[in-house]
């Protein structure tokens, strides 16, 4: 082997180490690696540097999830469903009229109502479908067909649960119930068409 050859062959191998070296040294790099192809061609071998796996991981950015509660429930758009029944009856759903409710409402003229029969003198107690507390409710009747209420006469009335009242005179009488709904969440109008023997 000549001395030029040896001489070369010594500077390469030192300049491998140095950079290996560097490599080392560097932040996020990883020790050099040298090519196995090029020392067996009998080419002086290359230093390479690669990327460490903490530069080519992809860092995670903090995204607030949203705010979920398997308690809250989506607002209803309109109040519960009202019934009616006598001792010992099928509780009859009433028609809903005129309703605020939460941030909006609906007007309605008066309505004959849901038909339900009961025999003269009977007590009629009133329920909803969800629980909701009731500040107050009165109670009235008309002739059906009268669409505007007017001449409506007074039934009942009182203040929170429970909501019973008596059956009107024989005949066939347009019941209202309205209910205003405890915590300020609306009030509304419920009919049924009460046929009393």
């Amino acid at each position: 082997m000549n001395a030029n050859r040896s001489s070369r062959m010594l500077g390469v191998a030192a300049l491998s180490l140095s950079l290996a070296a560097a490599g080392c040294g560097r932040a996020g790099g990883s020790p050099a690696a040298t090519d196995p192809s090029a020392s067996a061609s009998g080419e002086p071998p290359t230093a390479t540097v690669e990327p460490s796996a903490s530069a080519t991981r992809p860092v995670a950015s903090p995204v607030p999830s949203p705010a979920t509660s398997s308690t809250t429930e989506p607002a209803k758009a309109e109040p519960p469903p009202a019934s009616i029944a006598v001792e010992g009856g099928d509780p009859v759903v009433g028609q809903l009229g005129t309703f605020t409710w939460e941030n909006g409402g609906s007007g309605a003229p008066w309505l004959d109502g849901s038909p339900i029969r009961a025999g003269s003198g009977e007590r009629f107690a009133m329920s909803l479908a969800d629980p909701l507390e009731i500040a107050e409710w009165s109670v009235n009747r008309v002739m059906p067909g009268n669409r505007d209420g007017i001449g409506a006469m007074a039934m009942d009335d009182g203040f929170g649960w429970p909501l019973l009242f008596d059956a009107p005179p024989s005949g066939a009488w347009s019941v209202q119930v309205k209910i205003r709904f405890a915590n300020d969440r609306g009030d509304a109008l419920y009919y049924w068409m009460i046929d009393v023997d």
